[in-house]
């Protein structure tokens, strides 16, 4: 016998505007993946691997930008999410978790498949919510009816997040035979309405008067979506050079007019010197590059961090002002209020992105075949309508290295972990037909290879492969490459392909060893197909380290010309 209260959690997702639930097999949660399987309008997948099931789940919920919930049994299964419910918590990506539990009373009991589920999450979700233990009355259908509906809204209010509900159920699971399952057509709902927080015009006359004192004016822009408004408005101030916008890959708002390539020369105080703010505004979540972090957070400069929710994000040391307000709407305002300019900062800062950026593919180009160059070669046959996820460590560097992409960029920089970055990138194709191209080292592919298993097609994914055998980054950090235990326990050497893989799910699969076969299997890499392909560069992490040490020289000669 399925429960009123299990129908009526599904009938309010469905009103609420949750369409897309990843469901894990188990008993305990039966009631529940019936319930959603047999609902019209809710649309049901099953993936067996619950790490696997939740970070395609975030990728899912990423693109659509509204909750996707995940149903598992109870036990260590609820334990799996984890990983990605961080990530969605930090990255701000709304998720509803349904955790099945064991009844109360059978807790630390010694019976199977049991944990201390209630609150599991701990900080790393919005709120948990824990279901009646049992519900036999009118009271009891009102709580579980009350906490859908609250669970449901706050995944959705700014900021957005995953939300917990654990759910005890108790035997019978599954319905008797020829049992039809009711769902009530007018659950009761209740909606939040969505608001943002907005400066008084007060505030914005005393922002104004500050403003007219700072002319060395830096915007940083941080991981988001992509956003036309706030695009041309940063355009605008750019080219009316009455600031300079530093942008990073994972930004998504890099153009001809932003500084792209800093990672490559804004990396000594010899360098920062003529470069300095005096007031820096930043917007959106982490940046990537190491190098600018170190710059901001040597500066004297004023800090006006943009952040709707009100929240200090002191990341740079030297916050000064929040400003609870949405980036597009103080921008705007900032770019007809703001008067003052200084071509020199800002010839300063531009005039460096230029040297870097004429020589900067020729330098790539000049040094020899290595995953750096490769990548280059493969991102300039990639589609500007295919998505681009890309895994951390090396990868995402590589990516930033590179400069302005006209895709989308997608990358897990909540956490910043390599978990995942398959099963996100699945998530992806399953809420578009356009292409989606993954990025990635062979550490973070072959630890996410369950991302692959399962029922469903996938013909829009391409899988860059960088596949140096080893954990590459740890050779340009300086402390482990140090250590006589480098090579066993940072750099982790491994000898996998992709081929068994590539065989074992039915992929398209090409190895390259040199440019010329590189540019053989790009040619229809992107073609249509039934199938996902994948396209492993095999590189060496010594000779890659070789070579990016030989492209930084380079710089640093052209930056010495100046």
């Amino acid at each position: 016998m399925i429960l009123n209260h299990i129908t009526e959690l599904v009938a309010i997702c469905a009103k609420k505007g949750i369409k897309n639930v990843i469901l894990s097999p188990g008993s305990r949660c039966a009631p529940i993946t019936i319930s959603f399987a047999r609902h019209t309008q809710i649309h049901t997948r099953t993936i067996s691997d619950e790490r696997s099931a939740a970070f395609i789940a975030l990728g899912m919920a990423q693109q659509l930008e509204e909750p996707v919930a995940l149903v598992c049994t109870s036990g260590s299964a609820a334990l799996n999410y984890y990983p990605a419910i961080a990530e969605a918590y930090f990255q701000q990506v709304p998720l509803l978790v349904l955790t099945s539990d064991r009844p109360k009373e059978w807790i630390d009991q010694y019976d199977g498949q049991t944990i201390f589920q209630e609150g599991v999450y701990g900080k790393h979700v919005k709120k948990s919510f824990q279901f009646p233990n049992f519900v036999g009355t009118p009271d009891d259908e009102w709580l579980a009816n009350r906490i859908s509906n609250e669970a449901i809204n706050l995944a959705k209010e700014f900021p957005a997040g995953p939300v917990h509900i654990n759910i005890p159920l108790k035997e019978p699971f599954y319905p008797v035979d020829e049992e039809e399952i009711i769902f009530p057509e007018k659950p009761r709902i209740f909606n939040q309405a969505h608001s943002y927080s907005q400066l008084a015009e007060e505030s914005f006359m005393k922002l104004k008067s500050r403003l007219e004192s700072f002319n060395r004016i830096l915007i940083i822009a941080g991981q988001q979506r992509p956003n036309n408004q706030i695009q041309e408005t940063l355009t605008k101030l750019s080219t009316q050079k009455k600031v300079v916008v530093v942008t990073d890959t994972i930004s998504n708002l890099q153009s001809d007019y932003s500084i792209n390539l800093h990672d490559h020369w804004l990396n000594s105080a010899e360098i920062w010197a003529g470069l300095k703010p005096d007031l820096i505004i930043s917007f959106g979540k982490s940046i990537i590059s190491k190098s600018l972090k170190l710059f901001l957070r040597n500066t004297d400069a004023s800090h006006w961090l943009i952040q709707p929710d009100g929240k200090a994000k002191d990341t740079f040391q030297n916050l000064t002002r929040i400003l609870p307000t949405s980036p597009s709407y103080f921008l705007g305002w900032m770019m007809n209020n703001l008067t003052n300019q200084n071509s020199e900062f800002y010839n300063s800062w531009h005039g460096l992105e230029q040297k870097i950026k004429d020589q900067l593919p020729e330098i790539i180009d000049s040094v020899g075949f290595g995953e750096y160059a490769a990548l280059q070669t493969a991102l300039e046959k990639t589609p500007i309508s295919s998505k681009i996820h890309v895994a951390n460590s090396m990868s995402v560097r590589y990516l930033n290295f590179l400069g302005k992409r006209d895709q989308e960029i997608i990358c897990n920089r909540g956490t910043s972990g390599i978990d995942g970055s398959n099963s996100t990138a699945v998530g992806c194709t399953f809420t578009t037909k356009e292409l989606v191209t993954l990025v990635t080292g062979d550490l973070a592919f072959f630890y996410d290879r369950n991302a692959f298993w399962h029922n469903y097609t996938m013909p829009n994914l391409r899988i860059i492969l960088l596949n140096n055998h080893a954990g590459g980054i740890f050779r340009i950090i300086d402390g482990p490459k140090n250590q006589p235990e480098f090579v066993e326990y940072f750099e982790t050497k491994q000898n996998l392909t992709a081929q068994h893989l590539a065989t074992e799910y039915g992929f398209y699969y090409s190895k390259v060893v040199n440019k010329e076969e590189l540019q053989a299997s790009l040619k229809d890499f992107y073609s249509d197909s039934v199938h996902p392909k994948i396209l492993e560069i095999e590189t060496s992490s010594k000779i890659n380290l070789e070579l990016l040490q030989l492209i930084k020289g380079r710089i640093s000669e052209v930056l010495k010309s100046r």
